[in-house]
């Protein structure tokens, strides 16, 4: 059994939580309706006694927000709808003071066409910006260059009336991708990345950094890879590696910077790359293929129900796979792109809180940094809505009409976006059960959900048994034992349809993690080879649980619905 050194994982962050602010939705100080900075460093003393050592704030540049602050016009200015760049070194000086360090969002796969560097390119053919960005002429037929399709619907191609020519837009149309072949762009972003580095950010979340290097054919997508839009040209690009190793010399490096690279369509070969240390590029990752468990043939507008055992065999790849290339996780079921995950895969009603917990318990349990996405420690649900004006997310409502140009009517094409708008996640941080949930006193920039009174920060300090006090205990559980850390991955359950089970193994130590996904009481029973494969067990003890009971670890486990446990065995 592969056994990896402490020596191996000395990097702090291997042992620390990460949190993620959406900001907008996090804290308004102003009575404006939006959260900003101010908010946040208000709330620090919050996450601290949760035991969070990385916030992740997200995108508080200036910005037209038409794709929520990730289309950014001026990449070293703070959008005053956040505050000003005061409010920012207030905070980062307040998160020192704490012993806890500060992670941004940085975007420089695309540019808001409002950013000055576009505006240039834009102006003429002979413009020196104008190879800031991917430009081409119409195709053959005068039409589109190629047939790549844009990640929130329709063409990646906006035409430029003044020049006659197409630019690159891979996600929104008003979000033009930057030209990474060229050495001018390469060497701006790094002087933006010194720039806040130099201001005591202490990382980077890089947003959809995998795809900043495109096949210069830019040849059309003939389908035979599903789905056929383009990406196998862009996704894990012929310099992607060269790039970020750039990077990671002149600003993560000497810096001593902790980096997550989110990860787009991704493969389990160039994580490894990516987060590996010998490779010095980022510490760790994100992957989204455990998210897409409940997508039809990958299409993430239609309906089903997950598929749990396809959900426990990639996690198992990923842990496995990972810690044998010396890759890093980053481990998360939720985040502001995606439906919050206690109203996906579990029962977000008659057994939230057990639900919430077992979610925490199962992820926590496993190799890599875990991350806490706002209000996931306190069981916020997607919120109920009402009619389509309650949205306010563009892929959504991008969706919304091209569900219905497909031939769905308007309550279906609904009843898609209640399930999958990342609206669901935005909807603002539910503090007390003061008007708005003690986010603002304001109007909210989007509604918030209306069980608030019921599901709130304050409610839940107040609560020992609370899921928010359950999830305080996981995370100084991973500082106190190295086989959160150290430990390999072993899966249990056999393709149980009910239970996910694995052991976290490491010299003297193991960790066995149980947890029932269903709402059934069921029994459930180690294979003889699983049991055997733990070995000696008399030393075990109950680390937490998410019921009142305190079971014993046992070849026979009675588990009601959605009960969840974590026991260390010492050897």
């Amino acid at each position: 059994m592969l056994h990896l050194t402490q020596t191996r994982y000395s990097e702090w962050w291997r042992r620390s939580t990460v949190y993620q602010v959406y900001p907008k939705s996090f804290k308004d100080t102003t009575g404006n309706g939006t959260g900003d900075i101010k908010g946040l460093t208000e709330k620090l003393d919050y996450l601290q006694e949760l035991g969070i050592d990385i916030v992740w704030l997200q995108p508080v540049y200036v910005s037209p927000q038409y794709d929520n602050g990730y289309d950014v016009a001026d990449y070293e200015a703070i959008n005053p709808d956040f505050g000003t760049m005061e409010d920012f070194d207030e905070l980062v000086q307040e998160l020192h003071r704490r012993g806890m360090k500060l992670m941004t969002d940085i975007v420089v796969n695309h540019t808001s066409v409002e950013h000055e560097w576009f505006k240039q390119a834009s102006s003429g053919k002979d413009n020196p910006y104008r190879d800031y960005y991917i430009w081409k002429d119409p195709g053959p037929d005068g039409g589109l260059p190629n047939n790549w399709q844009s990640k929130f619907g329709g063409p990646a191609w906006q035409f430029d009336e003044a020049s006659g020519q197409y630019f690159l837009t891979l996600y929104d149309k008003t979000q033009a991708d930057l030209n990474w072949e060229n050495e001018k762009v390469r060497r701006a972003v790094n002087d933006m990345m010194l720039f806040w580095a130099k201001k005591g950010v202490d990382g980077f979340r890089m947003d959809v950094i995998n795809v900043i290097s495109k096949d210069q054919r830019f040849p059309d997508d003939d389908g035979s890879v599903p789905p056929g839009d383009g990406r196998k040209f862009y996704t894990d690009g012929p310099r992607v590696h060269e790039f970020i190793k750039a990077m990671y010399d002149e600003v993560f490096g000497p810096y001593e910077m902790v980096t997550v690279g989110e990860m787009s369509s991704t493969t389990l070969e160039h994580c490894i790359r990516y987060s590996s240390p010998e490779e010095r590029e980022f510490s760790m990752t994100f992957n989204f293929h455990h998210l897409k468990v409940d997508y039809p043939n990958g299409q993430k507008w239609e309906l089903m129900p997950y598929d749990f055992e396809a959900m426990k065999r990639l996690f198992t790849q990923w842990q496995t796979g990972m810690q044998q290339g010396g890759g890093w996780n980053a481990l998360f079921f939720n985040n502001h792109d995606q439906p919050r995950a206690i109203s996906r895969f579990t029962d977000d009603k008659a057994y939230r809180v057990e639900s919430a917990k077992l979610l925490a318990t199962t992820l926590h349990g496993m190799q890599g940094t875990p991350y806490v996405y706002q209000g996931e420690e306190i069981g916020m649900p997607n919120p109920i809505w009402k009619g389509i004006e309650e949205f306010r997310d563009i892929e959504s409502l991008n969706m919304y009409r091209i569900l219905q140009e497909q031939g769905k009517n308007p309550g279906t094409a609904q009843s898609i976006l209640q399930e999958r708008s990342r609206d669901n996640s935005r909807t603002p941080m539910q503090w007390d059960d003061s008007p708005n949930a003690g986010f603002t006193t304001g109007t909210p920039w989007i509604k918030v959900d209306e069980r608030y009174p019921d599901i709130n920060v304050q409610k839940e300090l107040a609560d020992p048994g609370s899921i928010l006090h359950h999830y305080r205990r996981l995370i100084a559980l991973r500082k106190e034992h190295d086989v959160f850390v150290e430990g390999s991955f072993i899966r249990l359950d056999e393709a149980h349809p009910e239970v996910f089970a694995y052991a976290r193994q490491a010299e003297g130590a193991a960790l066995v993690v149980v947890s029932n996904f269903s709402g059934k009481e069921i029994t459930f029973r180690f294979g003889d080879k699983q049991w055997a494969e733990l070995g000696e067990r008399s030393g075990q003890q109950l680390l937490i649980g998410n019921t009142a009971e305190a079971p014993v670890l046992a070849q026979e486990l009675p588990l009601s619905p959605y009960a969840s446990y974590m026991w260390l065995i010492r050897k």
